[in-house]
């Protein structure tokens, strides 16, 4: 019986104005999802960081963590090209039609 197979993300964020954020998640739909719902005194919800712009998939955790680290080192100019080469228009690369409007636990939280 083969093992479960496991997905990490790592993903890099950014608003009209183009600033960026780099972030690491297993479940990469929910984590965009929590980042649109823009928990008071975030990052994300201070400068409104909501657009996917640009990820990268992993199948290891410590592959992701390896990589999302040395992305957060790099110069904005490189952030800016690794972007554009995939992305060149800095489209939103998950719409929010993609993105369920509540999540199951999230409407079961509201019920109780």
């Amino acid at each position: 019986m083969p093992g479960r197979e496991y997905q990490f993300w790592v993903y890099i964020l950014s608003n009209r104005s183009h600033v960026l954020y780099i972030g690491i998640t297993n479940n990469l739909r929910k984590r965009i999802y929590q980042h649109r719902k823009q928990a008071p005194s975030s990052f994300t919800a201070r400068y409104k960081v909501t657009r996917l712009v640009y990820f990268e998939r992993y199948q290891y955790a410590n592959n992701a963590i390896a990589r999302e680290k040395e992305l957060k080192h790099w110069t904005r100019s490189q952030k800016i090209a690794l972007i554009e080469s995939m992305n060149p228009t800095w489209e939103e690369l998950m719409p929010d039609e993609a993105i369920p409007a509540q999540t199951p636990s999230e409407a079961d939280s509201v019920r109780e």
